[in-house]
């Protein structure tokens, strides 16, 4: 993950991986109804969700205060995205808000090739697994 230099302004907001992690419970940071969410969201997933929505997109190496103390740094960084412009005005018309931007990315990131692929390959791998199985009575 390239991490870019920080952006200063408040047309920037932030989104934390758990913000829409279906893992993760409302106390443990998550935003968005869990049928709306995505099961472990990464930084570039977000990242490439965002930027092929047409949105500027800045990802950072920062570690979630909730998780600080829970040993748990494979989660690390954010994404900082543009919503607004320095005159105010949406970028998007489709992003009104942050939470129109996380239900967004809890659609699209089960959408990207890489999750396709990955879940492809497991299911082949549980089938081959059940045929050499032998009924035990």
């Amino acid at each position: 993950m390239a991490v870019q230099a920080p952006v200063a302004g408040k047309h920037y907001i932030c989104i934390y991986p758990a913000y829409i992690n279906s893992r993760k419970t409302l106390a443990e940071g998550r935003r968005i109804a869990k049928s709306k969410c995505v099961e472990n969201p990464t930084v570039n997933e977000m990242k490439d969700v965002c930027a092929a929505a047409g949105l500027k997109v800045v990802p950072e190496n920062k570690l979630y205060p909730r998780e600080m103390f829970r040993g748990d740094v494979s989660v690390r960084g954010r994404v900082r995205v543009q919503l607004k412009n320095e005159k105010n005005e949406l970028m998007s018309d489709q992003f009104k808000n942050k939470m129109s931007l996380m239900i967004y990315l809890g659609e699209m990131i089960p959408k990207l090739k890489s999750r396709i692929q990955k879940t492809g390959g497991a299911e082949q791998v549980q089938q081959k697994g059940k045929k050499n199985q032998k009924k035990r009575r």
